[in-house]
C-alpha cells in the first residue's frame, strides 16, 4: 500500500475541546495568531499537579500547555495520573479546567507508544478526545505503525531528542530524518534545541537542515555548547531562540513552541514567565 494513500478518518471527537474542536489546525485557529501555539511543557511544573500546571501556564500567560504521561492530575480527580487509560469523564474534568482557566492542550508526550497497533490506538484515541495537534515521542521502532495512525487519525507524530550518549542513537537529527524522510509529513521533529545544544550541535543550523520536518519545539535556553548547563530565561542564554523561529517559519512551521523549563523546579513561574513574554513579543513583531 502506498504510505501517502488516506485512510478514513476517525469519528468526530466524542469531547469537546482543545485544538479540533476550536477549528482545526494550530495555524488556524484564533488563539494562535502568529501560526504557532506558544505552550508550556507541564513537565517544567513537574512537581505539582497538572490542575496547578494548568493555573500556573495561565499566571505566566500562556494560552496552551503540553501534558505528559505520569503527571497526577490533582482537582476533583485527586491522585489519578494523566494516561491514555483515564476515563472519558475525567478527560472532560481536565478540558473544563483548561477551559476555564484559557488554555488549550496541544500536545502529549514524551511518551511511549507501542508497535502493537491495539496499544498504539490506545494513544491516539486519547490524544483525539484532548483535540490535539500532536503526541511526542521517542519510539522509532513503531514508525510503520506510527505512520498509518498518524495518517488516519490527522495527528502530528512528533520523533524527540535526549542529549547524546552511548547506544543511544535519537540525539542525532541525521538518524531521525534517516527514519522519516520518505514518509507521510505528519511525521516529524520534536525539536528539543537545549539537547541538541547539550550533544554539541547549533540549534539553527540543524533547523536548517531538516527544514519542514520540524513539527513541535521543546525550547530552550542555555548558557553553553557542547556541555550540560542550566535552562534560562529567553534571550539570555546562547541560544538565538528568534533565528530559529525564523528559520522554522520560513519553511512552513506551524506547531507549538512548547517552553521546557527544567531548573528551579518548585519557584520557576517568574522564569517561565519571562519565556512566554519572549516568545509573545516575538509573535507581536509578526504583526
Amino acid at each position: 500500500m502506498n504510505r501517502r494513500s488516506a485512510l478514513p478518518m476517525p469519528p468526530a471527537d466524542p469531547l469537546p475541546g482543545g485544538i479540533r474542536a476550536e477549528g482545526g489546525s494550530i495555524a488556524g485557529n484564533p488563539r494562535f495568531p502568529a501560526g504557532f501555539a506558544i505552550t508550556v511543557q507541564c513537565w517544567s511544573f513537574r512537581k505539582f499537579t497538572l490542575w496547578e500546571a494548568v493555573k500556573m501556564t495561565a499566571a505566566a500567560g500562556a494560552p496552551a500547555v503540553e501534558i505528559y504521561p505520569g503527571q497526577q492530575i490533582g482537582g476533583p480527580l485527586g491522585r489519578l495520573k494523566v494516561a491514555p487509560s483515564i476515563p472519558d469523564d475525567a478527560i472532560a474534568a481536565i478540558l473544563g479546567h483548561c477551559r476555564e482557566h484559557g488554555v488549550v492542550p496541544v500536545n502529549y508526550g514524551v511518551t511511549r507508544i507501542s508497535k502493537d497497533e491495539a496499544g498504539a490506538r490506545k494513544v491516539f484515541g486519547f490524544a483525539r478526545k484532548l483535540g490535539l495537534y500532536g503526541v511526542t515521542t521517542e519510539s522509532i521502532g513503531a514508525i510503520d505503525t506510527l505512520e498509518k495512525l498518524a495518517v488516519e487519525y490527522d495527528l502530528k507524530v512528533c520523533f524527540h531528542n535526549h542529549p547524546r550518549f552511548i547506544v543511544y542513537r535519537m540525539w542525532d537529527p541525521g538518524f531521525i530524518l534517516g527514519r522519516i524522510a520518505d514518509r507521510h509529513p505528519n511525521l516529524g521533529f520534536c525539536a528539543d534545541i537545549g539537547h541538541w545544544a547539550t550533544s554539541g550541535l547549533d540549534p539553527l543550523e540543524v533547523v536548517r537542515n531538516v527544514g519542514s520536518r520540524v513539527l513541535s519545539f521543546h525550547m530552550k535556553d542555555r548558557r553553553a555548547v557542547g556541555k550540560l548547563t542550566r535552562d534560562r530565561p529567553f534571550g539570555t542564554g546562547v541560544i538565538d531562540v528568534a533565528a530559529i523561529l525564523d528559520e522554522a517559519r520560513k519553511q512552513g512551521f506551524a506547531g507549538n513552541v512548547s517552553i521546557e523549563y527544567e531548573h528551579h523546579w518548585k519557584q520557576s513561574l517568574p522564569e517561565i514567565t519571562r519565556c512566554v513574554d519572549f516568545l509573545r513579543t516575538y509573535a507581536g513583531s509578526l504583526a
